[in-house]
């Protein structure tokens, strides 16, 4: 399938008014009921486009693209359009703060009991990484949205308006510095014994060449002891006391646990009391949070917030912190993921975490951070290559390329999705039972960071592998597309491939992360196309062709000459000034223009040949 972010994005925005907005009430219940989380994904694929993408924008009525007011048109026109996103900022933060005026960040029905037992309401108010993450991109996309469009009220002289935009802003920005907050201690470093059980199930994704274990602990310890000083002396803010770095032979892995940390130190401010959640997570990274935390950061870090001038002073304290450990996350795993002179441990899938868990689906997360970091720094092309391959590799596992067969184990990663333990969670107060997170989103995940290695390539062959394979997952995802119902339009409905009970209500979890994939196809058609060197060469051959038999044929006409092959001259050289002009960057167009030139010229050498014949 042809992946179309434009039309498709307007897809989905037309489907989530049929099945959102009635009778001018936004509806926010998704198949597992609403939570914050929910709420949060369910206004971004509405406010990611229109603040990620230009042609989407929804906060200056004035410039509002065509095809954009006729899908929203149920809201009304383009000034209502605006106010009804700022009315539904409002009642999004009305929904997801308590009656202190604390914000909450509870994740409520995405969390599920591990056993028979029902959660308890104490537990449904617990606070994860997702909570963090989807708020953080949500208010900065809402003030964002808010900033610009409170321009336009002052220009009409909306006072209403930027009353409204006032308490908005001062809304989001608390919501935004407590999700800040809770990401800062959410992180964590896991420092473990060479001889323990999680030491070993490290070394033995590390040791690919089955080199002496000592070799093995020295050559990991060089590779990282950059990354472990950093984490020694710089990480302050937020620290938690489960790191133990006296001991250099030993192994550590950093990334964020599901939440808070257990005995996670709280984040100090100076001028006020900040309400901070007790921290109960198992104290140990989840691949899973991980990934969704970095992402969250980049939003954070992100010319648009630099741009706009988003963060207060308190928050560019906490993004600076962020930062750190954004960067010092990305380096770990993508030096372990690479680690060694052979084959890479991340291409010995499954993947195997510290706790001895080993899911393709882990393959893919870590396949995630390291493209991730190849976006912040310089990707080699072998590291692309090798990428295309794992990539390939996990979408035949994850059965996008290949057909499930019966009873196929693969089709878990899909539905129910993989299911992870969160340790920690029977803690809270009045107890309960041990809660576990189930994550389904392998397809998206795929189709982002296929796109995401694709604007980074640049060789031609690996780039047109990601594009196919990334084609091939948007096919398997548009016949996991609801069929029927309120929902037609949006995902998800898993048993059109994989069998099963059908599903008719929207899941905003993966209509969501479908809506990052195709924002992350935007960015990448935005791109230059790549240039062959080969393709250059000889579009230069050919245009020095062209331009040659052009000076020929000029010779034979006066500058005063009006004729139809005059002109028909005039009109090849400007061709062929366009050709110079795009040699380096479109070569292939370069070649083409050049190309239709040279038949031009031979046209008009063979007329003027066949009439010096027939005199």
């Amino acid at each position: 399938m042809r992946i179309q972010p434009r039309q498709q994005i307007l897809d989905i925005w037309s489907a989530m008014l049929s099945a959102c907005y009635r009778d001018e009430k936004w509806h926010w219940d998704g198949v597992l009921g609403a939570n914050s989380i929910s709420d949060s994904e369910q206004l971004l694929c509405l406010l990611y486009p229109a603040t990620e993408i230009e042609s989407f924008s929804l906060d200056r009525p004035e410039s509002m693209s065509d095809d954009v007011r006729e899908v929203l048109g149920a809201f009304g026109g383009p000034t209502k359009i605006g106010i009804t996103m700022i009315g539904l900022l409002e009642e999004y933060l009305r929904r997801n703060t308590d009656a202190e005026g604390t914000p909450r960040f509870d994740a409520g029905s995405y969390l599920r009991p591990t056993g028979g037992a029902a959660p308890t309401e104490e537990q449904l108010a617990i606070e994860v990484v997702d909570s963090y993450s989807m708020a953080v991109t949500l208010c900065l996309a809402g003030l964002g949205f808010a900033r610009v469009f409170d321009r336009w009220a002052d220009t009409e002289r909306r006072t209403d308006i930027n009353d409204r935009i006032e308490a908005l802003n001062a809304g989001l920005s608390d919501r935004l510095t407590l999700a800040m907050t809770g990401l800062i201690r959410s992180f964590v470093v896991n420092t473990v014994s060479v001889r323990s059980p999680s030491g070993r199930a490290m070394l033995a994704m590390l040791n690919q060449s089955g080199a002496p274990e000592r070799t093995v602990v020295e050559a990991a310890r060089v590779s990282l002891d950059r990354v472990r000083s950093r984490l020694r002396t710089d990480v302050k803010l937020g620290r938690t006391p489960h790191t133990d770095f006296a001991d250099d032979d030993q192994l550590f892995e950093c990334g964020w646990s599901w939440g808070v940390v257990q005995d996670a130190d709280p984040v100090a401010f100076e001028d006020r009391e900040v309400a901070q959640v007790t921290g109960i997570a198992d104290p140990r990274p989840y691949l899973y949070f991980t990934v969704v935390a970095l992402d969250g950061i980049n939003d954070i870090l992100s010319q648009r917030t630099r741009e706009l001038d988003l963060l207060n002073p308190e928050q560019q304290r906490l993004a600076e912190a962020l930062r750190l450990r954004w960067d010092l996350t990305q380096r770990y795993w993508s030096t372990v993921a690479r680690f060694g002179s052979g084959r890479w441990p991340l291409e010995d899938i499954p993947w195997r975490t510290s706790d001895g868990e080993e899911s393709d689906y882990f393959s893919l997360i870590v396949s995630a951070v390291l493209i991730q970091e190849l976006i912040a720094r310089t990707a080699s092309d072998d590291d692309l290559t090798r990428a295309v391959a794992i990539f390939d590799e996990l979408s035949r596992r994850g059965r996008i390329k290949s057909r499930p067969t019966k009873a196929d184990p693969a089709v878990a990663l899909h539905d129910p999705g993989v299911r992870m333990v969160l340790r920690g969670t029977e803690k809270v107060d009045g107890g309960g039972p041990q809660l576990e997170w189930i994550v389904s989103d392998f397809a998206t995940v795929l189709l982002k960071r296929a796109l995401q290695a694709a604007q980074l390539s640049g060789n031609i062959a690996a780039r047109d592998q990601l594009m196919e394979l990334a084609k091939t997952v948007m096919d398997h995802l548009d016949r996991r597309v609801i069929a029927e119902g309120d929902a037609r339009g949006l995902w998800d409905d898993p048993a059109v491939i994989f069998g099963g009970t059908h599903r008719d209500r929207p899941s905003w979890y993966l209509t969501e992360r479908m809506v990052e994939c195709l924002v992350a196809a935007d960015r990448t058609f935005r791109e230059t196309p790549l240039r062959s060197l080969a393709m250059v060469n000889r579009a230069v051959e050919i245009l020095n062709e062209a331009e040659h038999l052009l000076n020929q044929e000029m010779l034979e006409v006066s500058i005063s000459d009006s004729s139809a092959n005059r002109l028909s001259l005039d009109l090849i050289e400007q061709q062929l000034g366009r050709a110079r002009a795009l040699i380096n960057t479109q070569p292939g167009t370069s070649f083409t223009l050049a190309s239709a030139a040279l038949i031009e010229l031979d046209r008009l050498a063979f007329a003027r040949s066949d009439a010096m014949r027939s005199i």
